[in-house]
Order: C-alpha cells, then sequence, then structure tokens
C-alpha cells in the first residue's frame, strides 16, 4: 500500500470528531504557552506528559504533534509585541517584528508569521510523507551494530552542537548516560547505582526527569531572573482581514519559500535545528531583499523568512524521530519519551507494526497546520492578554502542576522528591551554561544504546570490530565526521552573524549559552 493511500487511511482517523478536538486542544495550549515568555514546547509536553495516560496513544500523540507546532509558532507573538522570544528559535522574529510593531505594523509582522508558518508547516509536512516511508524502509534492514552507530551520532552530534560549548554538552550527556543506567540490568538482574533504595531499584522515571529539567529547573532559572514591573505590550488596533497590503504579500511570498527549503533540510539533520535555520533564514533574506536599508528598522522579510524556516524545521525533527527513533532536540526527545510511555518505539518497525497511528498522526500535522491559522490570526488579542497574568502567578502554577503529575505517576510522594532534586539539578545547570537536552537524550537512549551494543557483540562473539566494520555503520561514522563538522561551521556561522547584527543594528541580541541551551528568556523587553 503506497503512502498517500495511507494518508487518507490517516485523514480518515485524524477526521474523527474526538481526535479533532485532541488537535484543536493541543494547537490551543502550544500556542497559548508558547506566548509566554521562557515556556517552550519542550516544557509544555514535559508537563502534560503524565496527564495524558488515561488516553489512548493516538489522541495523546496528535494532542503532542499539535502542541510542538503551536508553540514553536506561539513564540513569534512575543517576540514582536514584547520583543522577549518565548523560545530561542523566534529571537530573530523579534530583531524586525519588534520594530515593525513599533512603527504601527505589528498586525503585518503577526499575519506574515501566521501565514509563513502554515505555508512552510504544509510543505514540510508533504516533505515528511515523501521522505519517511523510504527512510524507514530503507532502516527495516539495519542491524544492531548499525544502531549502535545512529545512536553514537545521536549522542556526539546532540552533546556537541546543542549549547555554545562541546565540553558543557558532553558533560551533560553523560550526566544522561549515568541516570539512565540506574536501576536493575536486565540481562543480570543485579542492581546498579540504586544506593540501596528500593524506590530506584526499577530506575528513574524519564517523566520526572523530563519534567524536573524543563518545568521545574526552567521556571526556577526563569523567576530568578525576572525583573520587576509592568510588561510594555505593544497593541494591535486594526483587523485582521486588513492586516497584509499587496505590497507585503509580494514581499513576503518568496521568504516564504525560501524559509521552508532552509529549514526543512537542516531539521532533518541533527545540526542546531530551529536555531541555526532561522539565523541562516534571516541571513539569506538580507542578502537577497531589494529593501536592505529596512532591515534592522522593520523589514517584513525579516519575519516571513526566519518563521517559515522555524516551523519547516519543526517537521523536518519527526524525520528521524519517526522513523530512526533519533531525538535531534529536546522537544523530540520529550516526544520520543510520550510514545515510550505507550510501550511504543519510534523507528522504522513502528511504520510496520503501527501504521495506523502513524499516518493518523502526520494527517494530524496537516490539520494542526489549518488549525493554527485558523486560531492565531483571528485570536490574537486573546494572546495578547495572556502576557499580562502576573508572573508569580504563572510560575507558581507551572510548580503546582508539575508537583500533581509527577504524583500521579505512581501516586507516591518519593517522586516529588526526585522531581525536586532533578529541578535543583537543572536549574543549576541552565544557571552555568549545561544544555539540558543532551541530558534527555542520554538518558532516553543510553539504555537502547546498551541494549543493541550487547547484541552486537553477542552475534559477533566479542570481536570489536564489528561496531565499525558493518558497511552501514562504516558509512554512518563517516557520514557523523561530515556532520559535526559542518554542524559546528553552522553554529561558528550563527554567531559570527549574531555578532555582526549586534553591532550594525544596536539589538541586544542573547545568543550565548544560555539561550541555545534551552528555552531562555531571550530579548529583554
Amino acid at each position: 500500500m503506497d503512502s498517500w493511500t495511507l494518508l487518507l487511511e490517516g485523514f480518515a482517523t485524524a477526521l474523527q470528531p474526538q481526535y479533532l478536538v485532541f488537535a484543536f486542544f493541543g494547537v490551543l495550549i502550544g500556542t497559548a504557552v508558547g506566548v509566554l515568555p521562557g515556556i517552550g514546547p519542550a516544557m509544555t509536553v514535559a508537563l502534560l506528559l503524565p496527564l495524558t495516560y488515561t488516553l489512548d496513544p493516538t489522541a495523546a500523540l496528535i494532542t503532542f504533534a499539535g502542541i510542538y507546532y503551536g508553540g514553536m509558532y506561539g513564540g513569534s507573538t512575543t517576540s514582536i509585541l514584547l520583543n522577549t522570544p518565548g523560545e530561542s528559535a523566534s529571537i530573530v522574529t523579534a530583531i524586525e517584528g519588534n520594530r515593525m510593531a513599533r512603527l504601527g505594523r505589528g498586525a503585518a509582522a503577526l499575519a506574515t508569521a501566521a501565514i509563513g508558518s502554515f505555508v512552510a508547516g504544509t510543505i514540510a509536512t508533504v516533505g515528511l510523507t515523501l521522505l519517511a516511508p523510504v527512510l524507514a524502509q530503507f532502516a527495516v534492514n539495519l542491524g544492531p551494530a548499525d544502531y549502535v552507530a545512529l545512536i553514537v551520532i545521536a549522542f556526539v552530534t546532540v552533546g556537541a552542537l546543542i549549547g555554545s560549548s562541546v565540553p558543557r554538552g558532553m558533560t551533560s550527556l553523560g550526566v544522561g548516560l549515568f541516570l539512565g543506567l540506574v536501576g536493575t540490568d536486565t540481562l543480570t538482574a543485579q542492581q546498579r547505582y540504586t544506593l540501596g533504595l528500593l524506590p530506584l531499584s526499577d530506575g528513574i522515571d524519564i517523566v520526572l526527569v523530563a519534567v524536573g529539567l524543563f518545568a521545574v529547573g526552567e521556571t526556577l532559572y526563569i523567576a530568578a531572573r525576572l525583573r520587576h514591573g509592568a510588561i510594555d505590550v505593544i497593541p494591535v488596533t486594526r483587523g485582521w482581514r486588513s492586516w497584509m497590503t499587496r505590497s507585503d504579500w509580494r514581499r513576503s511570498w518568496k521568504p516564504w519559500l525560501r524559509g521552508t527549503a532552509i529549514g526543512f533540510p537542516i531539521g532533518t539533520i541533527p545540526a542546531g535545528g530551529a536555531d541555526v535555520a532561522t539565523f541562516l533564514s534571516y541571513a539569506t533574506e538580507r542578502k537577497l531583499s531589494r529593501h536592505k536599508s529596512e532591515f534592522g528598522r522593520g523589514a517584513i522579510e525579516g519575519v516571513a523568512g526566519p518563521e517559515s524556516a522555524n516551523n519547516a524545521a519543526a517537521a523536518g525533527v519527526l524525520v528521524p524521530l519517526l522513523t530512526l527513533g533519533l531525538p535531534t532536540t529536546a522537544t523530540a526527545a520529550i516526544i520520543l519519551v510520550a510514545f515510550q510511555a505507550y510501550g511504543l518505539q519510534p523507528g522504522p518497525q513502528l511504520f510496520q507494526n503501527q501504521p495506523a497511528l502513524v499516518w493518523a498522526l502526520v494527517a494530524s500535522l496537516y490539520l494542526g497546520n489549518v488549525i493554527l491559522i485558523v486560531l492565531n490570526l483571528p485570536l490574537v488579542g486573546m494572546w495578547v492578554k495572556l502576557l499580562q497574568i502576573p508572573r508569580p502567578y504563572l510560575y507558581a502554577g507551572i510548580l503546582t502542576f508539575a508537583a500533581f503529575g509527577a504524583y500521579a505517576l505512581n501516586f507516591a510522594v518519593v517522586d516529588i522528591l526526585i522531581l525536586s532534586i532533578i529541578g535543583v539539578l537543572g536549574y543549576f545547570m541552565r544557571r552555568y551554561g549545561y544544555p539540558v537536552a543532551p541530558l534527555v537524550v542520554g538518558m532516553i537512549l543510553g539504555p537502547m544504546g546498551e541494549e543493541y551494543l550487547r547484541k552486537a557483540l553477542q552475534l559477533s562473539q566479542g570481536d570489536l570490530s564489528t561496531l565499525v566494520l558493518q558497511p552501514f555503520a562504516a558509512s554512518a561514522y563517516a557520514a557523523l565526521a561530515l556532520l559535526v563538522l559542518g554542524g559546528l561551521w553552522l553554529r561558528r556561522r550563527q554567531r559570527r552573524y549574531e555578532q555582526q547584527l549586534t553591532e550594525t543594528i544596536a539589538v541586544p541580541i542573547k545568543a550565548d549559552q544560555e539561550v541555545r541551551a534551552g528555552t531562555g528568556r531571550g530579548l529583554p523587553g
């Protein structure tokens, strides 16, 4: 059965009323939380993980997909109206979007961001539809040594390319690998690193780690850096039907397409994700635009291109996640946790064993894009009102919600204690510039890598050379070297371009390690 037939069957599932409600709920919550400064899709998915265990897998994953897409867009609202990105991939949007808002053109900036997100998300989802089955069909023939190579690629690229410092990224990865070892060894039934504590004999629940790092730790870090006083939000007064002029449309459609072409390929490889894609898109638009003098003063191309690249990269990230089971961003790692919570392991076998679920999920991405634009154009006033929520109430509510979610896992008070410890660890990691995403990836993929390594060595009777002499494994390690070199080059180019922007536009872009490590506050309001 070809992909398009399976996709039509996926639409038949996703269009059922109950799943449409979950898709709408996911986009609504994702956008609402993405609007709030410092809170991104990773934190939202982590917070909702414990509360979705009563749903069936299809409903839960459709909800998370909606949260993912909604969260990626939501950050543009605060970038434009508040000059404070909701998550790090929206930093570039603030450069031009906020200046457009200060010139009374905030409505046009919001409109081009919403429509660009829709165009890019739809085109990139088509790319996912075409590419994922081909990659999954190829990957189904991979052996244990080949999967060891893929997991090593994930370890090295995520550890080296997420964050501003390679040693700090690898240190975070090492902590995650260690936490993944805590518990009972499945082969020998011996307890490892449990300190004799019975609650640790089954290991540390990855949901507790995800919520602790992305919700508790992030909240403590953001709350510690909040400023006092009222929030200055630029109002949007014009009706949404007249937001974009003909000139705005002419200047936006090419950046939408170029942003998609840049974002989707970068999203499919572990090379920095949407952060890198948005900066490359902005650099491209600044070079190609006929209105170069407007850049730094409110050029609409500087909003259209990066927002398109942002959402195209979000779809691209799902390609290695669904076909190989490899998360390349923090949010993808949390979505992988959601799969595992239902006993599902993303990868080539998922397309064979659970085709109805996979294609319903892909179909929901198309529907989510439609819901996204329907919500964000007419309801921008409602999103602006969310910015008026007092910050102490907001972050206190997040901590309370996280504690309830942790307790709901096993109805054990010890889980709240573990959550608190992980949260404090997350705070200090953010405080000193250690990215948290490699820790989560290491904890998720560490046990998987250990299992595949043991299988490979058993099949080769202990011959270590089999790990590098298999044709695919050897090619994978060669590709790893290219990925690391290419990713570091992209990072260096991004930093150099950030410095140029700071000097020429006089915008205080915070592109240091604390922003790249996760969803920091971004630009000061």
